[in-house]
């Protein structure tokens, strides 16, 4: 298995950021999968949390929704939205948030509301959901995002979750105290807030992508690390477990849909 996708490399690689320790607010998409993976690989003993209120939960497909009763059903416990957001969330029990973004600027504050104009939007979003309290909440924050221009932004349109504001110390001025993110992963590259400005900085470049890749689907001037490293290949026994994940999740739900 030498051949994988860009998207394969993004949830592999966002899913050796994980550990057995983690306790993990998972979202729909890639993050389900990166977690997932993460437990069925290398990190057996991590808790995956949903939205939902189901706590260590361990699918045996992706699901669909954070309703999908295959969270509930393989969950240990599951508790009331309010207590997952107040005593869970809001009372710091979570290490890993993980987000995506319809916009993303240079110190990950994410946009997943309008483009466009709020009167007038291009495009009405679906909204934040628990995303603003997840970023402010959560021990750090992990962010997935397959890189192009129109989402990778010099200024996002709208601030639905608060990433690192102006940059610098901005989070610890307004009182925040938690880490924020502290990860960026694409299909292109592995990206870490600078310590000091907190401007993501491009660290590893996936196997076969060029710096010029990375700036032509990005919005902004992209910042590469002095020591630049490239992100190791999927191993057999990754590309294995996401895509039976995947096949298994397909023949479950139905349709023809590819997910890796």
């Amino acid at each position: 298995m030498t051949d994988f996708t860009p998207t394969e490399m993004m949830t592999i690689a966002a899913a050796r950021q994980l550990t057995s320790n983690d306790v993990c607010f998972v979202g729909i998409g890639a993050p389900s999968a990166a977690c997932n993976v993460a437990r069925l690989t290398h990190a057996p003993d991590i808790t995956l949390i949903y939205e939902s209120g189901t706590i260590g939960t361990a699918p045996d497909v992706l699901p669909l929704s954070i309703g999908d009763g295959e969270l509930c059903e393989t969950a240990l416990t599951t508790v009331a939205v309010p207590e997952m957001f107040r005593y869970w969330l809001q009372g710091g029990r979570i290490s890993i948030g993980f987000l995506g973004a319809a916009q993303l600027d240079k110190f990950g504050n994410i946009n997943t509301t309008v483009i466009g104009d709020y009167d007038n939007p291009k495009v009405r979003l679906p909204g934040g959901g628990g995303a603003p309290e997840i970023a402010t909440s959560c021990g750090e924050i992990y962010i997935t995002l397959k890189q192009a221009t129109r989402s990778m932004v010099e200024k996002i349109d709208f601030y639905t979750s608060f990433g690192h504001g102006d940059g610098g110390d901005h989070r610890e001025r307004l009182g925040i105290s938690t880490k924020g993110p502290t990860q960026l992963i694409t299909d292109l590259a592995i990206w870490r807030p600078d310590p000091v400005t907190k401007e993501f900085t491009v660290v590893s470049l996936h196997p076969g992508v060029s710096r010029e890749q990375v700036q032509e689907t990005c919005g902004w001037t992209v910042k590469f690390a002095d020591d630049l490293e490239e992100t190791p290949a999927p191993t057999a026994l990754e590309l294995s477990t996401l895509r039976d994940l995947h096949a298994r999740t397909t023949a479950a739900h139905g349709g023809s849909k590819k997910g890796n």
